[in-house]
């Protein structure tokens, strides 16, 4: 069964991991388009490529480096996604939550979710921040679709809470601690690779989506039926179509991203050394 190939595939994955590192990470951190650097101020143990792990799906968006990278924040050990795989680039979607899967076998106990997206809410600005509270799936698959893998999580997991309030309160307390104001909303997923037309963004404002972006939804599904606790930032990279005054590019998200790296580099660090606790 596909199932069956899919859980057999996610064990070889571990397996050639754990051939190249032992390391056992508390957090789980996934960069979005433009934050990617951040792994450069990890203390870093050791860095696997995802080229040197079988059969494991390889981003090819640009800006994403495409390997984990295994650490400390603080006295954190971490494991950092420096590049994730989307649906648009062709994958199966039990190949797009493939690295969050093998991130809690590893061992991660909490997934740090961060994203590049478009902004809806009234007020934004690019350069924002935004706590993501909760989400909607616009066409991506849901990646528990098929038969169950128990070995993973039960059948019909729970999705009322699934960003952690304490996690949450922590972001807040950090962000506000330096001045960093962060708004809170809705976030999105759409398929992608194409930026949303403008009557898809009138779409999801009615459906009170506040920002939009191709990650992050199908990844906190397959992690809360781990048993993951999750938190996630948008980092808001332009207005969405029909907001925004000028036609929309991934060079624009990914200048918007490096512009706004060193205050999320300051909170995601502060956030996960306070998640110690957790």
């Amino acid at each position: 069964m596909a199932e069956n190939r899919t859980y057999e595939k996610l064990m070889n994955c571990l397996a050639c991991i754990r051939k190249k590192t032992d390391f056992v990470p508390k957090v789980a951190l996934v960069l979005g388009s433009g934050l990617g650097n951040y792994g450069d101020h990890i203390q870093l143990e050791t860095a696997v490529s995802y080229h040197d792990i079988e059969g494991f799906p390889v981003s090819t968006v640009a800006g994403h480096k495409g390997q984990f990278l295994f650490g400390y924040v603080g006295a954190v050990p971490v494991v950092c996604m420096q590049g994730r795989v989307h649906y648009y680039e062709g994958y199966d979607i039990s190949d797009v939550v493939l690295p969050i899967r093998l991130m809690k076998l590893m061992g991660a106990e909490i997934l740090f979710l961060t994203n590049a997206a478009g902004g809806l809410q009234d007020g934004m600005t690019a350069g924002d921040f935004m706590l993501i509270r909760d989400h909607i799936s616009c066409f991506a698959p849901n990646p528990l679709i098929g038969s169950n893998m128990d070995e993973l999580g039960e059948r019909f997991p729970d999705m009322t809470e699934i960003y952690d309030h304490e996690l949450a309160r922590l972001i807040r307390k950090n962000a506000s601690s330096r001045g960093i104001l962060i708004k809170e909303g809705v976030y999105a997923q759409l398929t992608g690779p194409s930026f949303e037309s403008p009557a898809e963004i009138t779409m999801l404002k009615r459906l009170g989506v506040d920002a939009v972006g191709m990650s992050t939804v199908v990844e906190a599904i397959a992690a809360k039926h781990m048993g993951m606790r999750i938190c996630g930032i948008s980092c808001i990279c332009n207005l969405a179509a029909g907001i925004s005054k000028h036609p929309l590019s991934h060079e624009e998200v990914q200048a918007a991203g490096k512009a706004a790296a060193p205050l999320f580099e300051a909170l995601v660090s502060a956030c996960v050394e306070d998640f110690a606790s957790c």
